[in-house]
């Protein structure tokens, strides 16, 4: 395996990079001006230790060491005008215990600095910034401040904000208690009411530790690393953050936060001196050095496996009550700077657990033991020493010992078979198009099982033992305290200490590229030329507002199995194979597209997207054919796995995204709004979670095998389709003459269902989205009167500050904005 591994690393080496990245008007390129520094070359107070060049990714990377603190910074010259700032803090060596100190100063430092004392300053620079992003993270051993922007004086204001908020921070005690925990009058305005826990850290952590999946991950962290700072919540452990104290959280940021023990980065087609002049003058010349213990150390191998049990409260959303226990077994694998040992830990990572042809997938999910894999699985790099999860989610408890030796056997298996060649050629191709889409020997196995855990419990035997040991006057005090807290946190804050951008610092222009717009087919198409590296996208959105009501529940399942089951002469695992090896990846899924105008008018449908390698095309769009004519709706054990996969996805889901899910239609009614949120409920709130339920629970799943076959021939209709493909300027005339083929190659399935000319989806007049937000915008707006010509521009700006923001490295696949005066104005906007 390392002989083939390295035959693979090679080939990855000599892939080609296609195309070029657009750039901006100016006379030398951002990383050809990078180029241009000389390894000692002194700038603001850093000196570069290395300038390199990285053509895959456009780049050039530039290192660069602080002469005073030993701040390390990495800059990445490119010419992307989205340009993003970072800085990182370690926290590998910090107290071993769970009080969730680095959460909380993450939260803490946001609440005020030397120089911008207001409270809340990330929350008020929303409306005086332009940013495309703004946040902070704590993970396990580091927290990170990373903010980005495309307008140069507004990257100059987030920096100076992030970097007094990190480097000096206010650390106000009342900003402690707010952020962090404290005890207080559960009404702060009756001192006779009952004392409570409170704090926005302890309390979101109540709510992640209400999520089972999340529980189980972070438990399993902590008993695979148990020597060092993986041993603890970083996040906080409700009934352990009640320890921490307000002094205890200033150390640790004197300790902490300091430029020694920090790591810069910065990125895009900026200026660099710029960026290190500012962080020189502003934060790092008022430090010296010092030599922070801060690296995580190695955990110490076992000499046997181990084996921990986790409880957690039983699910009602399960697909089966009854299978509810979740069994796991992660490997300590090598340290993560071992670069090429990581890169085949991962490949084999992916050829044992990824599709329905890889050997886990057939040894533990088709038999259908449990409903899915556990949460946690496949090659983790995230700690110090990565590792490799395997197991199975919603199964039975007795079947532990049985799951636990299918996995030894299986990897047993692998070590005597190895892997088919094909596979490892399918896994070839999706690093490569990876890299052109820009935009051990012990274990543990561990368990959990669906009973409480006494959380409740717990904490309120936590907060009795601290409340006993209150005196009169500390109970005062804590009244005047939380009273203090309230005129705190309900007093206006002067914000005029904030940067804020002026009119003459945007550009007044926005960026066009030119779409053309055709058809195939007789099917609308919309054609845009892009560096796309190489690669196409097609995208395509069917309508559904003539779908039976009846029908439109299933909806997501026919979206989530369509591309799953097979299709033509390919069964489930062939036709997987072929997705692997000829696309990028291709997917089905509904969309609600609102009318901007009427709130009560709004389109339903379904996004098909897919892309692939230019020399992959025609066998894309073949795939794409055989889906449309002859899916496969006959295999009742191969859906029966997919719906249990699905609901089990769905369950989990409720915990994760509990703050969007609505779980009444009161709510619902009052929160989006009707009848696009009512519809929205049944494709992806609690009606489809109870739904799926059902379905999952159904010991005959013929009935919903005939419905499949009735909702394709309205999903896959191209009397309802409009279409949109993204390619090279080179290669955009080759992919219209795949498109106009594709269209009639699936011109029968017009015929098995004619739309009447009212059925045909409205658009004049309503505000039709396209696409999802990572591809483009296409809208089309009422005509323009004369008299509003002067609002246009703020409508078009508007617009595009909407579609602005973006995952790094997806390509920008449309950028341009249209405002006309007649009825056929479009606006494609990204």
């Amino acid at each position: 395996m390392l002989r083939r591994a390295t035959t693979i690393y090679r080939r990855l080496r000599t892939l080609s990079v296609l195309g070029r990245c657009p750039r901006r008007h100016q006379s030398i390129s951002a990383p050809e001006r990078a180029l241009q520094y000389a390894v000692g070359q002194r700038i603001h107070g850093f000196t570069i230790t290395e300038v390199t060049a990285v053509p895959d990714l456009f780049l050039t990377a530039v290192k660069l060491t602080h002469d005073s603190t030993g701040a390390q910074y990495l800059h990445a010259a490119r010419d992307d005008k989205n340009n993003l700032f970072r800085v990182l803090s370690s926290s590998g060596r910090r107290p071993m215990d769970s009080t969730g100190v680095p959460h909380i100063l993450e939260h803490t430092v946001l609440c005020g600095s030397e120089r911008f004392p207001c409270r809340d300053p990330f929350f008020k620079m929303l409306n005086r910034s332009l940013s495309t992003f703004m946040n902070a993270f704590t993970a396990s051993d580091y927290t990170m401040y990373p903010f980005s922007t495309q307008n140069a004086k507004d990257f100059q204001n987030l920096l100076s904000v992030y970097l007094d908020a990190v480097f000096f921070p206010c650390l106000r005690e009342l900003d402690f208690w707010q952020e962090g925990w404290r005890l207080e009058n559960e009404d702060p305005q009756d001192p006779s009411s009952p004392l409570v826990f409170k704090g926005v850290v302890f309390n979101e952590m109540k709510g992640a530790f209400s999520d089972n999946e999340r529980l189980y991950a972070q438990h399993l962290q902590n008993k695979l690393l148990p020597d060092h700072t993986y041993a603890v919540v970083s996040g906080g452990e409700p009934l352990a953050i009640p320890d921490l104290t307000w002094t205890q959280l200033r150390e640790f940021h004197r300790t902490h936060y300091h430029p020694s023990n920090a790591r810069f980065f910065t990125y895009g087609d900026l200026p660099l001196e710029q960026h290190l002049k500012q962080i020189h003058q502003e934060a790092l010349v008022r430090f010296q050095r010092t030599q922070p213990d801060t690296a995580v150390p190695t955990q110490q191998l076992w000499t046997s496996p181990r084996e921990d049990h986790v409880t957690c409260k039983p699910d009602a959303m399960a697909p089966d009550p009854t299978k509810q226990n979740t069994l796991c077994v992660s490997y300590l694998l090598g340290d993560i700077t071992e670069v090429f040992e990581g890169f085949v830990l991962s490949l084999l990572s992916s050829l044992m657990i990824s599709g329905p042809n890889s050997p886990f997938y057939r040894a533990l999910i088709e038999p259908k033991i449990g409903s899915d894999f556990s949460s946690v699985v496949g090659y983790d790099g995230s700690t110090r020493q990565a590792s490799f999860s395997i197991g199975l989610q919603g199964m039975s408890e007795a079947d532990n010992e049985r799951v636990k030796r299918i996995i030894n056997d299986t990897i047993d298996d692998i070590i005597v078979k190895g892997f088919e060649e094909e596979r490892i050629e399918a896994l070839l191709h999706k690093i490569e198009i990876q890299m052109k889409h820009q935009s051990s020997s012990f274990s543990l196995a561990s368990l959990i099982t669906p009973t409480h855990t006494q959380q409740v419990q717990q904490e309120e035997a936590k907060l009795q033992a601290k409340i006993q040991q209150l005196s009169q006057s500390d109970r005062q005090h804590i009244y005047q305290k939380g009273l203090e807290l309230l005129s705190a946190q309900n007093a206006d804050q002067d914000a005029s200490c904030l940067p804020a951008l002026k009119v003459s610092d945007i550009e007044p222009t926005i960026p066009h590229t030119p779409v053309q717009m055709g058809s195939a087919g007789g099917v609308p198409v919309q054609y845009c030329e892009q560096p796309t590296n190489g690669m196409v996208y097609f995208r395509a959105l069917s309508n559904i507002n003539t779908l039976p009501e009846a029908l439109k529940p299933y909806v997501p399942l026919f979206c989530s199995v369509v591309t799953r089951m097979g299709c033509g002469q390919l069964d489930y695992r062939q036709q997987s194979q072929q997705m692997e090896l000829r696309t990028g990846g291709m997917s089905v899924t509904p969309q609600i597209l609102p009318d901007s105008t009427d709130l009560d008018m709004y389109e339903q449908g379904v996004l098909l997207s897919s892309s692939c390698l230019e020399r992959n095309l025609p066998e894309m769009f073949h795939l794409w054919s055989e889906i449309f004519n002859s899916p496969h709706f006959d295999d009742e054990e191969r859906l029966r796995v997919l719906v249990m996969m699905s609901a089990q996805e769905l369950a989990n889901g409720i915990s994760l995204y509990g703050s969007h899910v609505i779980h009444d239609k009161s709510r619902l009614v009052r929160t989006l709004q009707p009848p696009p949120g009512d519809f929205q409920e049944t494709l992806s709130g609690m009606d489809q979670v109870k739904f799926m339920k059902r379905v999952a629970e159904s010991s005959d799943l013929t009935s919903v095998l005939r419905k499949l076959p009735r909702i394709k021939r309205h999903l896959l209709n191209p009397e309802n389709m409009r279409c949109a493909v993204n390619a090279t300027p080179q290669k955009l005339s080759a992919a219209a003459a795949e498109t106009e083929r594709f269209m009639g190659n699936i011109a029968s399935t017009r015929k098995e269902r004619s739309c009447a000319p009212s059925c045909r989806p409205e658009t004049t007049g309503c505000f039709r989205v396209f696409s999802d937000s990572q591809t483009h915008l296409r809208a089309q707006l009422p005509a323009v009167p004369d008299e509003d010509l002067l609002s246009a521009p703020i409508s078009s700006e508007l617009c595009e500050r909407v579609c602005a923001h973006h995952p790094p490295h997806t390509p920008r696949l449309c950028q341009s904005v249209h405002l006309g005066t007649s009825d056929d104005s479009e606006v494609s906007s990204r």
